[in-house]
């Protein structure tokens, strides 16, 4: 750890401008020789974050964490400019707007990529703090868990969007009786590019196994907290 802090300190010195949107946390009392976490939140901040994150009336789908807050259902982002009005409403699904061609939006839907790296965070945040840091989950509830917990929870979320319910049925594949009833079809599973943020629907490509393929490490992840 020397080597860290002396490189550590070095660009605290050298490079104040960056440094100061940085919190620098150091707790020798996690482990032996010491921890240290360099993150662009506080933990004050990151709790805030996290009351917003993960409130099932926001962000947190049955799903999986939705790309923008379902608040903007009831409350769009509007803007003026000259005699121009712009808006930014919730869409969970498929674009209401032409922009991105119309078949692919990040203004709801679940995207693989974003909450594969919130699941990341997440775990390397209980790493540093431990059990000793819970929060409600999901929030305004009394149900207080570590972010390990929060971690494993949200990929169980993205897993609900492959695994069958008591009807064999898959949240990916919506109403299509073909993938639950018929045997040609029932086993299949789809990489979709995105998922409907309240229905957990495939949505976009079927084949993008390039980020939503990330669902195995989610499987894994699940696998081994039952060991």
């Amino acid at each position: 750890l020397a080597g860290f802090e002396k490189r550590m300190k070095w660009f605290l010195d050298h490079r104040p401008d960056l440094a100061s949107h940085l919190q620098y946390h150091h707790d020798s009392h996690q482990v032996v020789g010491g921890q240290y976490l360099l993150s662009v939140p506080s933990k004050e901040q990151l709790l805030r974050v996290l009351t917003h994150l993960l409130d099932e009336n926001q962000f947190l789908s049955p799903y999986g964490i939705r790309s923008m807050s379902r608040v903007h259902q009831d409350y769009p982002y509007v803007i003026s400019l000259g005699k121009e009005e712009y808006r930014v409403d919730y869409a969970p699904g498929e674009s209401n707007t032409s922009f991105f061609g119309g078949n692919s939006n990040w203004r709801g839907p679940v995207w693989f990529p974003v909450n594969y790296l919130l699941i990341e965070a997440l775990e390397r945040y209980h790493h540093f703090y431990g059990d000793n840091l819970k929060v409600p989950y999901p929030t305004g509830s009394t149900n207080y868990v570590t972010l390990r917990q929060v971690a494993l929870d949200l990929s169980n979320r993205l897993t609900r969007i492959f695994s069958r319910d008591s009807s064999g049925r898959r949240a990916a594949h919506g109403d299509e009786e073909r993938y639950r009833t018929d045997p040609n079809w029932n086993r299949l599973n789809l990489f979709y590019e995105y998922f409907h943020g309240d229905t957990g629907k495939g949505l976009g490509a079927s084949h993008q196994t390039g980020w939503t393929a990330l669902i195995t490490r989610c499987f894994e992840a699940l696998a081994g907290a039952r060991k």
